[in-house]
Order: C-alpha cells, then structure tokens, then sequence
C-alpha cells in the first residue's frame, strides 16, 4: 500500500508537471503519423473553429529577437491572429523565456509554434549563456549526438521552445554557408548520425527539421547573399529518404535553384518556388506527408521575386519562414484561395499538417 501512495503520489507530480509546461496528455510526437481516428477528429474539429484567415496564419512563423522583428513589430501579429509561429533568432535565453510565457498567454487559445536554430554548431553562440557545444561536425558518434540532443533539449524546453530547425544533412564542410553546421562530409557517415539526432529530438517532444532540401553541400555560394545552383544530379536528396523513413516531422527546403537536369530542373527559380522539387519530388515520390518549410524567404536568394510567399505556398510548402511582409502573405494566400479551388485544398491539407503537429505537441486550442 506504502508503495501504491507513493506510485500515487509521483504519477499526479508528474501530470502536474507536464500540465504546467503546456504538454497535453492526448498526443505525443510519436502519434503524428499514426492513423489515429481521435487524432483526425480533433485536427478536424480545430480546423472547423478557425476562419480562414485564422487558417493560413497557421502556416505563417514570423521572427523575434536579436537579427529579427522587434517586439513591438510582433505583438499586433500575434494578437490578430496572423502569424502561426515565431523563429527566435539571437539573443538572452532568459528574455526568450519571458518572451514565450507572455506570448502564449496573449495568445491564449491560438498556440503558437515556438522554434530556433538550435543546430550544436550554432546554440551557444545564438543563446549566450546556455551550455557550449561542439560543432556539429566533430559529433562523430551515435552516443556523441544523444548526450548533445539530450542537452539541447533540456534548454529548448525549459524556455518553451518547440521545434528546432536542424539537423543539417548537408555534405559538404567546405560549402560557405555550411561549415561545420553538417552531420559530416559523405552520405554514409551523415545518415545513421542524423537519424538518431531526429529520432532523440522527437521522444524528447521537440520536432526535428532535416535541412537543406534537396542539398546545399556542394553548390558553390551561400544562400543568405545570393541564388545558388545544383548543376545536373541531386547528389544529395537520396539522404532525405532514411530521414523519412526514420519519421522526420519536419524537412526545409533551400533556396537552391537547379539546372541541367531534365526532370527537376527549375527554370532559374530557387526549389522553395518550385511545384517539381516540392510536390512533385519530395511529397509525390518520396512520400513525404510530413511540415515542408521554406528556408527564410528575406534570404538574398528569394526575396526580391515577386510574390515569393504565394510562390512558396502554391509550390506545396507548408510553412513559410520569415516572410518580409506577413499580413501580405496571408491576404495573397487567402484571395488565391478563393479564386482557384485546387489551391484551396491544398492550403487545407497545409493548415491540417501544422495542427496537427500543434496537436502532437500538446498545445490547447
């Protein structure tokens, strides 16, 4: 009986615990690609309470912090419903803590999606203060990337983040944009590595976000500054399979253009843009049915095309990252969507994957 209390007693701890920190009991990471009747119902019950605007703010993630939008920029978006996630780009791990706490408060009913680059190679030096890690590239072994995870983990949710944009399973350490970000140099040393970088990620309830499709590692140029090339093969998208296979929740696309390829070439515009590298290659025939979210689209490489958050969204992405204008992506979205039928299925099927990615995370509507 002693024993019974005491199980007793650390169980009702425990679910006070996981109330408190936002974690609901329904779902886990771990059921959202399971076939669950009660799982569906409640995407589809959340869906139906929204209005449409409400809908495509969902696939909308805005910045915050140092290098991103003040707050003062934010808080009209987060309290008209318009924005479905922020990106904590740099700054103090306590203010981002009181940040997150008053955001979902404000937005009580309308949970935002909390996310970060939260790559080893990039953590302490985003979050000053927080526990220094080795760069990703010298995590050379599956029990080295755990004990990092782990880590990582610990912090992210401590201050109330969700979604941590890495791994990168990018090739090359030489690229200028990726560095030592990368899992390692070859295919073969990057997938069992950045497989259990997914896999620790997602039972510690923060998703995973494989990057940068369809591969940034051997281009030549840096993204931030300029549009880059694949020329001919997709030496790299052959990575993403076991990442999928390994139940990736996320994967971002890069703003990486390809040519001389006969069947993925696009046409001078970076694959974020392209309906062939995102619908067609990594929905359609690698059976990705999981978030795909764009790179930032304030990259040198997107954002002086025209309409380039529409682009992104009819192309089949799901999140748009950083969008310079926020207000103007949802109004382009939403009279896109009642003009053109085909569209308006697919932004629901959009709008249904991040809710239901909310949903496996515990967050309340």
């Amino acid at each position: 009986m002693q024993v019974k209390n005491i199980l007793s007693i650390g169980m009702s701890i425990l679910l006070s615990s996981m109330a408190l920190s936002g974690v609901g009991q329904d779902f886990t990471l771990q059921d959202f690609y399971q076939e669950d009747a009660a799982l569906n119902k409640k995407v589809d019950e959340v869906y139906n309470r929204l209005n449409q605007e409400e809908r495509i703010a969902q696939m909308i993630v805005t910045s915050l912090g140092r290098l991103g939008k003040p707050y003062e920029a934010v808080e009209p978006l987060i309290k008209e419903r318009k924005v479905g996630g922020i990106i904590f780009l740099s700054g103090d791990p306590e203010q981002f803590k009181e940040d997150i706490a008053s955001i979902q408060a404000m937005s009580n009913g309308f949970p935002l999606l909390m996310s970060m680059d939260a790559e080893p190679s990039l953590f302490n030096r985003r979050m000053p203060g927080t526990p220094e890690m080795p760069p990703t590239n010298t995590l050379q072994t599956p029990e080295a990337v755990t004990d990092a995870v782990h880590t990582i983990n610990a912090t992210l949710k401590e201050i109330g983040f969700h979604q941590n944009y890495a791994p990168v399973v990018d090739v090359s350490p030489n690229n200028e944009a990726i560095g030592n970000r990368t899992m390692g140099s070859d295919s073969a040393s990057i997938v069992p590595l950045a497989k259990t970088f997914i896999e620790v990620t997602q039972q510690d309830q923060i998703l995973a976000t494989a990057k940068h499709f369809p591969g940034h590692g051997r281009v030549q140029g840096d993204t931030h500054k300029k549009l880059v090339f694949i020329d001919g093969e997709l030496t790299e998208k052959n990575i993403y399979q076991p990442m999928i296979e390994a139940g990736v929740i996320s994967i971002m696309v890069g703003h990486i253009a390809v040519e001389n390829n006969e069947r993925y070439a696009t046409g001078g515009m970076p694959s974020t843009l392209s309906p062939l590298i995102v619908s067609k290659l990594l929905r359609e025939e690698m059976g990705f049915d999981g978030l795909i979210i764009t790179d930032a689209m304030n990259m040198g490489a997107v954002a002086e095309i025209p309409q380039s958050t529409l682009k992104a969204a009819q192309a089949g992405c799901d999140i748009i990252l950083m969008p310079p204008d926020e207000v103007g992506t949802l109004e382009a979205i939403l009279l896109e969507t009642e003009q053109d039928a085909l569209f308006a299925q697919q932004i629901e099927a959009s709008v249904k994957r991040v809710i239901r990615a909310k949903l496996c995370l515990g967050m309340r509507f």
